[in-house]
């Protein structure tokens, strides 16, 4: 776990007073210590590089961030997803694995309208 006052030396062009705003506004994951200092995961940096990213070079508003954010979530979650499956998939036998992804490049093709 990452003391709040830790993240200035992994993330120096991180706004220290936005990062607060940030972990109360939920976009950041960071628990209270038992000494009641905000800690971070290491995913919590993770996303506070993003948030700098977005925020100070693109420029993104606070009012479209949550917007932004939840796009990224839902992205992350499909990758997620489709590498559960890809494994899922390799464990089976190899008949199966063809007949599969057979199946898959059929639907994409027709949801393209291609033949």
């Amino acid at each position: 776990m990452i003391r709040l006052e830790d993240l200035r030396g992994l993330v120096p062009e991180a706004p220290s007073a936005e990062v607060t705003v940030w972990i109360e506004r939920r976009w950041l994951r960071a628990e209270r210590a038992p000494d009641g200092a905000w800690v971070l995961t290491e995913m919590d940096v993770a996303r506070v590089r993003l948030l700098t990213e977005l925020r100070v070079t693109l420029e993104v508003t606070e009012e479209a961030m949550p917007v932004v954010l939840s796009l990224i979530d839902q992205l992350y979650d499909a990758r997620r997803t489709v590498r559960a499956l890809l494994g899922a998939l390799e464990e089976q036998p190899d008949p199966v694995r063809q007949t599969v992804l057979a199946a898959a490049r059929a639907r994409s093709c027709a949801e393209r309208g291609e033949a």
